[in-house]
């Protein structure tokens, strides 16, 4: 009988997901948030993932839901639990991703190396933390943020003044130490239910206002050591929270050589869309694999460096779609993945993959390819 996987969210990773399902033999249906989304091929149902009405009729004709995005309520997702609704990643281990504050108490209980932090609700909490820490310290609200939005470096407590103020009763800010960093690198690891675990080679993310703008895989320079840290506390994270499905790990390696955990995402995530074109199996064919408890695909390169370049904005005038023939035609070897969103400033709509033996040369047909589109 074919699996019925259900995707909460039509955005571009509900999007990715298509192809490789069709591949696996399995259906993939999709509740987007409106008409248009990116995913709208596989979107069955259109309603809102915070209605527990509509995405309770949605699960219902599914065999396991999983996600686009990681904002689904906790009280919805803990709902269809009850039901005996199968959920990959379930509420009890994506309540890390959902809450900065959460995540940040249970990795200290498995011991995983991060920066200093604290929860702060008041200015004097947050001028203590920031006298500890040379003046400097970076405040997060520990709820949807994303891309850089919620985040903001402070120098002192009335840099946060607005966000403090708005904090509610029971509610608290994030504040972590500023982090010496000397580059940012993330770690993805898939698990499924029945707990075999694969992880992908660890590799460099180069952010541009606070948005990835490209991936480079595997990290270059990266000693044996390096490799080695950052897959045991990707492994360990996945299976201390009980992740079932692709998990990445965002991370910080520090100018006194420390690895340090940023951010997690539990969901194909854009530090991976290089795997589509450059390992064995790509990030959104392996979170399929996972959630529908089908024996997991090697993670093994297919090339000695992968290089993706995201598409930010897009082109001022015309669409995407009238640039593919130039981008296509002067570097054939580019693989070019759009996401069905009309340009805007900033906005993520689409990527370019290059796989190679030579790491330059993948860096400028990829940027090359990626400004076709701007």
């Amino acid at each position: 009988m074919t699996v019925r996987v259900g995707v909460i969210g039509g955005g571009q990773l509900a999007r990715m997901m298509i192809a490789p399902a069709v591949e696996l033999g399995l259906e993939l249906r999709v509740l987007a948030e409106a008409e248009g989304m990116s995913a709208e091929l596989a979107a069955t149902a259109v309603g809102d993932y915070r209605d527990a009405e509509a995405v309770r009729a949605f699960a219902a004709d599914v065999d396991v839901i999983t996600f686009d995005h990681e904002h689904v309520p906790q009280q919805v997702l803990q709902a269809l639990v009850a039901e005996g609704v199968v959920v990959h990643p379930g509420p009890d281990a994506l309540r890390f991703a959902q809450d900065k504050l959460v995540m940040r108490a249970r990795l200290a209980e498995l011991d995983v190396p991060q920066p200093d932090w604290a929860a702060v609700r008041t200015a004097d909490e947050l001028r203590v933390f920031l006298d500890a820490h040379d003046g400097r310290g970076v405040v997060k609200t520990p709820r949807g943020g994303y891309d850089g939005k919620g985040v903001r470096v402070v120098r002192a407590a009335d840099d946060a003044r607005d966000w403090l103020d708005a904090v509610g009763e029971g509610e608290a800010l994030l504040v972590e130490e500023l982090v010496p960093f000397v580059r940012e690198l993330a770690q993805q690891v898939a698990r499924r239910p029945s707990g075999e675990t694969v992880a992908y080679p660890v590799v460099e993310t180069v952010q541009r206002d606070g948005v990835c703008a490209e991936v480079i895989a595997p990290a270059p320079a990266a000693t044996d050591r390096l490799v080695q840290v950052a897959e045991e506390i990707g492994r360990s994270i996945a299976e201390g929270l009980g992740v079932t499905g692709m998990l990445a790990v965002e991370l910080f390696e520090t100018d006194d050589e420390r690895i340090l955990v940023n951010e997690l995402a539990m969901r194909p995530h854009n530090s991976g869309h290089w795997s589509q074109d450059g390992a064995v199996t790509g990030q959104f064919e392996q979170h399929l694999r996972a959630v529908a408890d089908l024996p997991l695909g090697s993670t093994a390169p297919r090339a000695a460096w992968s290089v993706m370049v995201n598409i930010l904005g897009g082109p001022a005038d015309g669409t995407l779609e009238e640039r593919f023939g130039g981008a296509m035609a002067e570097h054939p070897t580019a693989k070019i993945h759009t996401y069905g969103k009309s340009p805007r400033p900033g906005r993520k709509v689409g990527h370019v993959n290059v796989a190679g033996d030579d790491l330059d040369d993948a860096v400028y047909v990829a940027r090359a390819a990626a400004a076709h589109f701007a």
